[in-house]
């Protein structure tokens, strides 16, 4: 009976250490380090309501708005995940040729490899530059707006996360999106 209370005892404080103290530790971390990644960098209205994330993609198929990648999963972050197929996956074919035919890329006009295949986590929120510019002229014609307004739009938002590291400035989508409502707000 000692042997099991003891067993218990250590069981419990394990538990309790591992579970509840490592949790505890990494989440006041990451609080205090960085509270909006922590949260979810959440992106709020001015009323409180969560309209999406900086860090997780979401599908916009609307012309007026910036096209994501494609996604494996659908965009549902609680399944976040590549398709895992072979890149001679007639599926995948498909998929893409529906794509490139959505953002009518010619040879002449190809389309930027990212918005035609999915990242490996299929949540990728960001595109680069020259996506966001490939798209530039049907958000511009649609939203009966230049074409130079959207590409300063884009200028405005791009960034290299490694600074000189990084080849490609990237756009966060849901962040270019709002950015294109605000601008065509009164």
């Amino acid at each position: 009976m000692e042997t099991l209370l003891s067993s218990l005892r250590i069981t419990v404080a394990t538990m309790v250490i591992c579970v509840g103290g490592y949790t505890g530790v990494v989440w006041a971390v990451g609080q205090a380090a960085a509270p909006d990644l922590a949260d979810g960098s959440l992106i709020t209205t001015p009323d409180g309501k969560v309209i999406g994330s900086r860090q997780v993609a979401q599908a916009f198929t609307r012309p007026q708005y910036f096209w994501p990648r494609p996604s494996a999963v659908s965009y549902n972050a609680a399944g976040a995940g590549g398709s895992n197929k072979s890149p001679t996956s007639t599926d995948l074919t498909d998929r893409a040729k529906e794509t490139i035919a959505a953002y009518g890329a010619t040879p002449e006009n190809p389309l930027p490899a990212e918005l035609a295949a999915a990242s490996g986590a299929g949540l990728d929120p960001h595109i680069t530059e020259r996506a966001a510019r490939y798209q530039a002229e049907r958000i511009a014609q649609t939203r009966n707006v230049s074409v130079d307004r959207v590409n300063q739009l884009i200028d405005r938002s791009a960034f290299s996360p490694g600074g000189v590291l990084t080849p490609d400035r990237l756009v966060n989508v849901l962040e270019m999106n709002l950015a294109l409502d605000n601008d065509a707000a009164p």
